[in-house]
């Protein structure tokens, strides 16, 4: 075979070569900064609240004002419903969600920042709660951080193995005047009287006998 037929030969075996190394997987560099990803803090035990939650006495907050560490914080909403922040004093925050309580800090800011940016977090909610009793692994208060119902807290408390979950009761304060609702736990996972899963109000309590 001449030399120019093998020229052209070997030109298209080197190239074929070349595409597949391009092509096989490559190991990890191990000196390689790995992508970064937003990992859950354990340690962090923010509340989950709704945005319809709303601020009460005794939550904590965080407030971040972007670009000014001064002014941000983690405070508690006194008996009084008031919290305290540098440059505005006291401010009231019982009865208004964070977003509601985030327009009146900017408001207020305003006077003393250029178009202050906040953000408010309910770190922990410690002003809507109920309280489970009885034959339960959990038993205590536990926070009403949004929307929740009867099967929200039983699961998230559990039964100890005396408890007798057909006879369930919540009880409710109203106007001075007690309320009982029966719930049987047997018929609910069954799928029978869905509508004993009833939405828990701030201050009721759930009785496992």
């Amino acid at each position: 075979m001449s030399k120019q037929s093998i020229l052209p030969a070997l030109t298209f075996a080197l190239a074929v070569q070349l595409s597949l190394a391009d092509t096989s997987p490559q190991k990890p560099n191990a000196g390689a900064s790995a992508p970064s990803a937003a990992v859950a803090d354990p340690g962090n035990k923010t509340a989950e609240v709704g945005s319809d939650f709303v601020i009460g006495s005794g939550d904590v907050l965080k407030i971040f004002v972007w670009k000014e560490a001064e002014v941000s914080g983690t405070v508690p909403v006194r008996p009084d419903g008031k919290i305290s922040l540098p440059l505005v004093d006291d401010v009231q925050a019982s009865g208004l969600t964070a977003l509601e309580l985030k327009k009146v800090l900017e408001e207020k800011l305003s006077k003393f920042l250029a178009e202050p940016n906040v953000t408010v977090t309910v770190e922990t909610v410690n002003s809507q709660k109920v309280t489970v009793m009885g034959e339960v692994n959990g038993a205590g208060p536990k926070p009403l951080a949004g929307p929740t119902r009867v099967m929200d807290i039983l699961a998230s408390s559990g039964f100890t193995p005396f408890a007798k979950t057909t006879k369930i009761y919540i009880l409710r304060d109203v106007d001075g005047k007690q309320q009982r609702f029966n719930f049987n736990y047997k018929d609910y996972i069954k799928g029978k009287n869905p509508e004993q899963n009833i939405l828990l109000r701030n201050g009721d309590t759930i009785v496992v006998p």
